[in-house]
């Protein structure tokens, strides 16, 4: 079960799509931020997820949020599809030990192997400030992103 608001998010430090190794602890002393669960890279459902995440950043960067993707993907695959579609935010590889942290925030679909798709703000102290998942199969609305955004102000 996904972390609920107030619950204390585990720390941790994952690669970016660049190589570049990011731990949340850090990223939350800079402001919130926001950590996007999605299953896989290259699907059709995450694909149209994270492009309009791309197309609206603006909205997490007038509120000085941080998104930040998670996915078991390697590296490998996540800087491949980043350029593909254009991401400027950074991608995290939760790929090795398969689905770690995942697992930690309670996002994890162990029979498949994936994160399942889970949006969750964490702030000051790794709090988590906003949480909210769809079903398997079933796109993210964006307006939850705004609601939660909304929250934190």
């Amino acid at each position: 079960m996904v972390l609920e608001v107030g619950a204390i998010a585990p720390d941790f430090t994952l690669s970016d799509q660049h190589g570049e190794e990011l731990t949340l602890s850090e990223l939350v002393a800079e402001g919130p931020v926001a950590l996007v669960f999605f299953p896989l890279a290259f699907s059709g459902i995450c694909t149209g997820e994270l492009c309009e995440l791309r197309d609206n950043l603006q909205v997490f960067e007038d509120r000085k949020v941080r998104l930040v993707g998670v996915s078991v993907d390697s590296v490998f695959a996540l800087k491949a599809w980043a350029q593909a579609e254009g991401y400027e935010f950074s991608i995290l590889s939760d790929f090795w030990p398969h689905g770690a942290v995942s697992k930690e925030f309670g996002v994890f679909i162990e029979e498949r192997g994936i994160a399942t798709r889970a949006t969750l703000v964490i702030g000051e102290g790794r709090t988590v400030l906003a949480s909210f998942e769809t079903a398997p199969g079933e796109a993210r609305d964006f307006g939850a992103y705004r609601e939660a955004i909304a929250a934190i102000a």
